[in-house]
This record gives C-alpha cells, sequence and structure tokens, in this order.
C-alpha cells in the first residue's frame, strides 16, 4: 500500500514544484486574464465604470465598496478586486517556474505577466480619474490582450508542445494573419468607444463615426477568416496535421465571433451578446497566439 506523503515540503514541491504545476499554473492565469475581459466588459455594460469614483479608494472615504452608488459600487469593486485574484496566480505562476526547473523563456514569460498586472491596476485607475476616458479603458484592454498572449506561449511551452515546421512564405502568412487580427481587435475597441455602452452615463465617447470604424473593424476580420482558410488548405495539402488543427480551431472561433458580432450590432447591442463577444476576443487572441508562436520557419 502506497503512502502519501503529506508533508508540508511534500505538499509545497506537488503545488509549485512540478511540470505538471507549472502547466496548471500557465492554464490557470490564462484562464483568470481571460474572466478579467469578461468582468471588465460587464462594468461598462451595466454603466458601473463610477461605481466607485475615485482610485485607489473607492470612494473619497473609503477604500471598499459601502453602496453609495448602490449596485453598481459593488460591480466596479468586485472587478478591482479581481485584479487580486490575478496577483496571487501570477506569483505562484512565477514561483513555480522557479522550483521546477522551467525554461528561461517560461520564467521571463511568467515575470512579464506578474509585472503586467499591477499596470493593469493602475491604468483601471487612471479610468476612473480621467472618467472613462474611451481610449483609456481601450489602454486597459488592449493590455490583457498582450498579457492572453503572453499566457498562451506560456501553456504552449508548459506543455511541451513541439513546434510545426513551415515553409517560409506560410510561416509569413501566419505572422501577417497575427497582426491583423490584433489590428482588429485594435479598431474594435475604437467601436467601443463610438458605440452606446460607455461604461457611465456621463462619459464622453471617441467622437468616431461608428458606422465607419464598424466597417473597418469588420473588414479586417474578413481578411483573417480569408487567411485563415488559406492556410488550413495549405496546411492539410503539405500534411502539417497540428498546424491544420490550430488554423481550423481559430477559424472556428473567428466564425463564432462574427456571427456574435453581427447579431449585436443589428439588434442594437444587447449587453448578454457584447459580453460573449468579449469572451470571444479572448478566445480569438488565444487561438492566433497558439498558432503564431507554435510555428516556426523552415529557414
Amino acid at each position: 500500500m502506497d503512502v502519501v506523503d503529506n508533508s508540508p515540503a511534500s505538499l509545497a514541491d506537488r503545488l509549485f514544484g512540478t511540470r505538471k504545476a507549472m502547466l496548471s499554473w500557465a492554464i490557470a492565469s490564462l484562464v483568470a486574464n481571460i474572466a478579467l475581459i469578461v468582468t471588465g466588459a460587464t462594468v461598462r455594460l451595466t454603466a458601473s465604470g463610477l461605481g466607485c469614483d475615485t482610485w485607489p479608494r473607492c470612494n473619497d472615504d473609503n477604500y471598499v465598496a459601502h453602496g453609495e452608488n448602490g449596485i453598481h459600487t459593488y460591480i466596479e469593486f468586485g472587478n478591482r478586486t479581481l485584479t487580486f485574484v490575478l496577483l496571487a496566480i501570477a506569483i505562484c505562476t512565477v514561483v513555480t517556474a522557479r522550483r521546477s526547473g522551467a525554461s528561461r523563456k517560461i520564467c521571463t514569460l511568467a515575470l512579464l505577466t506578474l509585472c503586467g498586472i499591477p499596470f493593469q491596476g493602475v491604468i483601471g485607475g487612471i479610468t476612473v480619474l480621467t472618467h472613462l476616458n474611451p481610449w483609456v479603458v481601450a489602454l486597459h484592454l488592449l493590455l490583457t490582450i498582450v498579457l492572453v498572449v503572453w499566457c498562451t506561449h506560456m501553456v504552449l511551452l508548459a506543455r511541451d508542445t513541439r513546434l510545426e515546421v513551415l515553409p517560409g512564405h506560410l510561416r509569413m502568412v501566419v505572422v501577417v494573419l497575427f497582426w491583423v487580427l490584433m489590428f482588429a481587435i485594435w479598431v474594435g475597441t475604437a467601436v467601443t468607444g463610438a458605440g452606446p455602452h460607455a461604461g457611465d452615463l456621463s462619459a464622453r465617447r471617441n467622437g468616431l463615426d461608428i458606422l465607419w470604424i464598424a466597417r473597418c473593424h469588420s473588414a479586417s476580420v474578413w481578411v483573417s477568416v480569408i487567411l485563415t482558410g488559406y492556410l488550413i488548405v495549405q496546411f492539410r495539402r503539405l500534411h502539417h496535421v497540428r498546424a491544420t488543427r490550430w488554423s481550423m480551431i481559430l477559424m472556428g472561433t473567428l466564425l463564432l465571433q462574427g456571427a456574435i458580432g453581427y447579431a449585436q450590432y443589428f439588434n442594437g447591442l444587447p449587453v448578454g451578446l457584447v459580453i460573449c463577444h468579449m469572451l470571444g476576443i479572448g478566445l480569438v487572441t488565444t487561438a492566433a497566439s497558439w498558432l503564431y508562436h507554435g510555428t516556426r520557419s523552415a529557414a
């Protein structure tokens, strides 16, 4: 009969000292950052962006929510509190990377993610102090996208995923596709800044023509779909099995995200669909990052 060692040292080793633990913490970091996109959207969509009307305090007298602005205070404060959850996960990830003997690249990504989270909090504070300036709100989301890219790369490395070696021209298409998608997400933040869901009824908009900017966003997504379709065909023809699977997953997330995007646009931006669209941003970013970091050029 096997005896399980439950000593503190053994428990610490299982939690923070193995390759399996490294993978678990990397996945937790990825999931938590995607969750931050969703909770941040919930704050904006419920007009709770100024539920806590200053920073770092919630209001002039308290650091925690006291209900001066009703449910909006608790929604905004809950989103702020999530930062500490992300910070705790990121610290555990860095500790595990060190203790488990992870590669230098994993250690670097874990440290970058840890450093990025306090910046998230600071930018979140600036959004409140600038009364939800739409360009600052966009920056808040874009930093989260960067963190999702780093976390995806970290998960891929922690899984010891073997890179798919591609012909030079196909690797170039993968790189172009990734950056077109990043551009699409950036333009999407401009659409949000021009739209009706400002985070608070008093918040100003960016002044852009929402129809024009939405069409730019849509066009960039369609370019991404075309490039992904091209890659699927070429990967299948050249028998790149894993790259084919990754690109098909990306195509699935893109088509679902596009369907949700058109549905929300033509139905007046209902809150439920917008939240699904924000979750889709995290999933698309993860899928695109996996394809981008999981392949390399043969040259």
